[in-house]
């Protein structure tokens, strides 16, 4: 069994921030593989269902974002998992918008959510890191987390969630590079040929001149046949 977290803050005042791109994935993967309805559980809205042959957990914390880590390691107490069997899906300031990342431990890098994870279950999980940017200077992180995505984020958006979707099964049974591959495939779809083809050589043999005329064979007629008489062939010798 899995357990898959998606970071964000409750309510729909937060619904669209930045900071709930985790709760946008658990929702995506939910609709699109037939999960059972999120139902208030371990601090959080929780549902089940199978994606491939694994069985698993998505979770979103209620908790608000800086004490996330008392759903998630409540959830995983309950169901006897480690931290290994934990992937948590968040934001991720020092990655583009549109770009993704998996990433097995490691530090939180300033991330409230994860802080708090590390706080209860320690660093050993796996990070689904989800970019969207950085406003540029530290003074500004938390106003632009807590904004609502642009209209110009919402192509890649939607590719991105549905690309995690897509392979999610995959990150379940613990391929992370089918995993990435899939998300690859959505935000960055193989181009189709834009060049145009030349006209075909044409390799049919130049048509054959015309045969130089050839005299016509002289016909060849039988002599006429002579019907005179001796006398008058004599006659006709002298004449």
């Amino acid at each position: 069994m899995k357990l898959f977290v998606g970071l964000g803050n409750p309510g729909s005042k937060y619904a669209q921030n930045r900071h709930n791109i985790g709760f946008m994935a658990m929702d995506q993967i939910a609709a699109d593989h037939g999960f059972a309805p999120f139902k208030g559980k371990f601090q959080g809205a929780l549902t089940e269902g199978r994606l491939g042959r694994e069985k698993v957990l998505l979770l979103k914390p209620e908790t608000f974002m800086n004490l996330s880590g008392q759903s998630v390691g409540e959830a995983m107490r309950f169901y006897k998992l480690t931290s290994q069997d934990v992937v948590v899906f968040h934001d991720e300031l020092d990655l583009a918008p549109g770009k993704l990342k998996y990433k097995m431990s490691g530090g939180h890098a300033g991330h409230n959510g994860l802080r708090s994870i590390h706080q209860h279950i320690g660093e050993t999980y796996g990070r689904v890191r989800m970019g969207i940017g950085h406003p540029g200077r530290k003074e500004l992180v938390s106003g632009y987390v807590l904004k609502d995505f642009g209209k110009a984020d919402q192509d890649w958006l939607d590719d991105m969630l549905r690309g995690i979707s897509d392979g999610a099964a995959h990150l379940a049974e613990g391929d992370t590079t089918k995993f990435s591959n899939a998300v690859a495939m959505r935000l960055n779809p193989p181009r189709p040929s834009t060049g145009t083809k030349g006209p075909k050589a044409n390799n049919a043999p130049a048509p054959a001149k015309a045969a130089a005329s050839k005299p016509k064979a002289a016909t060849n007629t039988a002599p006429e046949e002579d019907s005179r008489s001796p006398l008058q062939k004599l006659m006709d010798k002298f004449s």
